[in-house]
């Protein structure tokens, strides 16, 4: 063998070493957003969670110093949020932050109760079983975030194992008009969470409706899914006071 055959060795060795130390690495992907996409999901996030409190005026020349971003931008945002239904546009004024009325409640737990009873029905009939392996993901990481006891998480995990049985419903246009008030109904589980005490207690009103949906009973997961939205529905619209 001459020093030729040994050094072409030593690089063969050396290039599947160095490729397999590569394909051992896990690279975060990087995600490249917007001004106006990163202004949406820093405004819509503090809305949800009543960083901006309900009813707070926002005003465009306000955000674009506070964001060191452009009024066009802030603007952008802001319209998107009103689509959204998480502000509204008071002529004269600017724009305002939703507060949830009694009469907001009650078509939103009305809604939910008819959307999420058919998703649960359809989502416990269904054959497809990424669509249940990601509600027992999402089931496990509501367990996990109640366990924390950090309020915005467990809100967050809340609406995730909602929205994780309207995907698994297969079901395109029920998912799509789902979307459209999605955003209002993070403000109301992180309002209609806030009023538990004991986080457990989150996790006792889903395992009834996940039990029935892994073991694809139809019917009472459609019935307890309505049940538990009319349940806490009701309980938050006593704390709202009456409009005068």
């Amino acid at each position: 063998m001459t020093l030729l055959d040994i050094g072409r060795g030593y690089r063969f060795r050396f290039l599947v070493r160095q490729r397999l130390s590569m394909t051992q690495v896990k690279l975060p992907k990087i995600q490249k957003m917007p001004a106006d996409a990163r202004a949406l999901d820093a405004l819509r996030g503090q809305i949800i969670d009543g960083s901006i409190r309900p009813g707070s005026r926002l005003t465009e020349v306000q955000l674009s110093e506070e964001m060191g971003l452009s009024r066009a931008t802030v603007r952008t945002a802001l319209h998107q949020l009103g689509k959204e239904g998480l502000v509204n546009l008071v002529p004269y004024t600017g724009w305002t932050v939703i507060e949830l009325t009694r009469q907001d409640i009650w078509e939103l737990y009305t809604l939910r109760g008819a959307v999420e009873r058919l998703a649960a029905q359809l989502a416990a009939s269904t054959n497809d079983s990424n669509g249940l392996d990601k509600i027992a993901k999402a089931f496990q990481n509501l367990k996990s975030q109640c366990e924390t006891g950090k309020a915005a998480s467990i809100a967050e995990a809340d609406f995730a194992f909602h929205k994780s049985i309207v995907n698994a419903a297969n079901h395109e246009r029920l998912r799509l008009q789902y979307e459209l008030i999605e955003q209002q109904i993070l403000v109301y589980i992180h309002s209609s969470d806030a009023l538990i005490s004991d986080p457990s207690e989150i996790v006792a009103q889903h395992q009834p409706i996940f039990d029935a949906i892994r073991n694809k009973n139809a019917d009472l997961a459609g019935s307890l899914s309505e049940q538990h939205n009319l349940l806490e529905g009701t309980k938050l619209t006593g704390t709202i006071p009456e409009a005068r």
